[in-house]
């Protein structure tokens, strides 16, 4: 097996869009709203190469308070995304997402870091802001379908103790589908990349199954403190 990847040229990343301006394509001829995903992949690809160059320099730099600013801005960004789909926002509810994402997202971090990889110190970069950023946008994408749910059943009248049981659920579709299908029908981004360079398919899974039971777990439990803290009052104002 190959331990080199091939480089993808600046033609051939080009390409790669393609079938991205065919879907768009179909999204026109149907009337369906294509202004934000075309916005979303402008900001996708700034994002990225803008990443790129960031992830460049802090790879080569000792410096840890920059580590620890990255994530800070990792989870300030990430509690406001996961509000993105509600209807009424405030600062009180971004407290509340940012509070779940952070506490959530950090614990669970810093104990696969410790205890399962067991690194000299949870402040290399090369494993710190990779994972990281899976933890805390798993977390944000699960909060977010909570969020939008429990709004929307509190909405309907549902009652507060089951609108919260439906949010949780919902929030868990996205990691249980991913669990059903994975080594059936795909091989998860971590994995495919691993194997990608060279490493043993074997030692691919056991990184793989860590990823996964963390990000599972992320999300979960950011949702539970999310939930937990929209208290009754909350939801009959939500309802309102």
């Amino acid at each position: 097996m190959s331990n080199t990847i091939p480089n993808i040229s600046l033609f051939n990343l080009t390409l790669s869009f393609i079938p991205v301006l065919v879907s768009i394509l179909i999204f026109y001829r149907w009337a369906i709203e294509i202004r934000t995903t075309l916005y979303s992949m402008v900001r996708m690809l700034s994002q990225l190469i803008l990443v790129g160059y960031l992830l460049n320099y802090l790879f080569n730099t000792e410096h840890d308070i920059i580590f620890i600013a990255l994530l800070g801005i990792m989870i300030l960004v990430s509690a406001w995304i996961a509000l993105r789909p509600l209807a009424h926002k405030d600062a009180l509810l971004y407290l509340k997402s940012l509070l779940a994402i952070a506490l959530s997202g950090t614990l669970i971090l810093f104990f696969t870091m410790e205890f399962v990889l067991e690194l000299d110190s949870w402040l290399i970069p090369h494993y710190l802001i990779p994972l990281g950023g899976m933890i805390y946008a798993n977390a944000m994408n699960s909060l977010s379908l909570a969020a939008e749910r429990f709004e929307t059943e509190i909405n309907n009248k549902i009652d507060y103790t089951e609108a919260r049981k439906i949010a949780l659920q919902t929030s868990l579709i996205p990691s249980l589908n991913t669990f059903f299908a994975v080594g059936l029908v795909s091989l998860p981004g971590m994995m495919t990349g691993q194997i990608l360079a060279g490493v043993s398919p074997l030692v691919a899974v056991r990184y793989q199954i860590v990823i996964m039971s963390m990000i599972f777990a992320a999300g979960a439990i950011a949702v539970f403190f999310y939930l937990l803290q929209m208290s009754k009052n909350k939801a009959l104002s939500l309802a309102a």
